[in-house]
């Protein structure tokens, strides 16, 4: 027997003493067990005859209705009537608004509250309109969207006036201890185990692939001798798009693409800035905002650690910097595409660095990586010229993949940032 088996018989038997069936809910609470614990162990004892399962009406589900809802706010037509009667005493029928005639003055009649002679309304007795049914009933569905079987009658007025909707049961399953039931109690009860059952094979501390594969390039970099970078996930403009001479109307800067945050993120302090929008008005012939560079975003590239290493290496002759992290883009998720990814970066600060020495280098990188089969397409991007991208023959599918993108930084990135080009 299952252990939830043994601790649902016990449960019923301890519920067993208020008598009646117990609903599979108090079951549930009882034994601590989620409900669909308590449902399939039910169904197993069930089949075992040592419970009896039964099906009943838990209650209707239903909801106010626009004109409810007025109802609720300025009062039912017949409420209404009998204020005006506690105010005047008497009232000519044509002091009635059209909807207290039509509705109103019917449901005062049928409830004994008022009469009506020659034309006149008045007051057959005093009801206490704090305590009308009909209102407290609708305010119950108005708060709970449910009712009782025991209710039924009270809502039977408001659904002939569809001030609520079409009423839908919901079933109620409850069970009892059957003698078979309260039989095997009497005994003690263990769960069975199979000891020799065969398991699933476990690795303990087993590294994820996407870990292994971090950790091999960080060696690779490492071997080649670069430093590791790091900077924040959520960055300003400023670093992310204009420190790398994108033009601030740039496509990429669109909601389509990026993922921006409310608020606004500091711009760095010296001449940084001033540099950055001296680039971009001559460069783009346009007004630089410094609105726009505060926006807060979702870094869209590691680029933007490059940016802010390259500032911080000023007083620095030669360095090599590499990051691996995250970044995030406002992609169409797919089987190959999604809104969060890793991305690797590395950058070589020298000024007598060639177009040559970058291929090179990424040339000795992917065969660290175990490709050796290289090729470069000229390419294209905002911060480089020149740019290309790597290419690299995948034997298994015969095809050449495109695994990276590379490029000599412009003038306009590194004057502002490095001082030097």
């Amino acid at each position: 027997m299952h252990e939830h088996e043994i601790i649902v018989l016990r449960s019923l038997k301890e519920l067993s003493k208020q008598g009646r069936q117990k609903s599979l809910e108090e079951v549930s609470q009882k034994a601590r067990l989620p409900l669909d614990a308590v449902r399939k162990a039910a169904g197993l004892l069930s089949d075992k005859a040592l419970v009896a399962l039964d099906e009943g009406l838990k209650g209707y589900h239903t909801s106010v209705t626009e004109e409810g809802k007025r109802f609720l706010k300025q009062g039912f037509p017949e409420e209404r009537i009998m204020k005006k009667l506690q105010t005047k005493g008497s009232l000519h029928i044509g002091a009635l608004d059209d909807e207290e005639k039509r509705i109103g003055l019917g449901w005062a009649k049928k409830l004994g509250w008022v009469e009506l002679k020659e034309g006149r309304l008045l007051p057959k007795r005093k009801p206490a309109l704090e305590d009308y049914e009909q209102r407290k009933m609708l305010s119950w569905i108005s708060e709970h969207n449910f009712i009782s079987p025991a209710a039924l009658p009270s809502v039977k007025p408001l659904l002939s006036r569809s001030l609520i909707t079409e009423l839908k049961p919901e079933k109620e399953h409850s069970a009892a201890l059957t003698e078979k039931g309260l039989q095997a109690l009497s005994k003690e009860l263990r769960p069975a185990y199979n000891l020799t059952a065969p398991v699933s094979r476990a690795y303990p501390a087993k590294l994820h692939p996407l870990q292994r594969a971090t950790d091999r390039i960080r060696r690779i970099f490492f071997e080649l001798g670069f430093e590791e970078m790091e900077g924040p996930a959520v960055e300003s403009s400023f670093w992310n798009f204009d420190a790398l001479f994108q033009p601030q109307d740039h496509p990429a800067r669109e909601l389509a693409d990026t993922f921006y945050i409310k608020g606004e993120q500091p711009l760095p302090k010296g001449d940084v800035v001033e540099r950055v929008k001296k680039a971009h008005q001559k460069g783009w012939k346009y007004k630089w905002k410094e609105e726009l560079a505060r926006k807060k975003t979702l870094r869209t590239h590691t680029t933007a650690v490059s940016a802010r290493y390259l500032v911080k290496s000023r007083e620095r002759e030669n360095s090599k910097y590499f990051c691996v992290g995250r970044v995030y883009r406002n992609e169409v998720v797919d089987y190959k595409h999604l809104a969060e990814f890793y991305q690797i970066e590395g950058i070589v600060l020298w000024e007598k660095a060639t177009f040559a020495d970058l291929m090179g280098l990424l040339r000795e990188f992917y065969k660290k990586l175990g490709f050796e089969k290289i090729r470069f397409r000229p390419s294209y991007f905002p911060y480089t010229e020149p740019s290309l991208e790597v290419e690299v023959y995948f034997e298994k599918k015969k095809a050449w993949l495109e695994l990276g993108g590379a490029g000599v930084f412009r003038p306009e990135v590194c004057l502002p940032l490095w001082g030097k080009y």
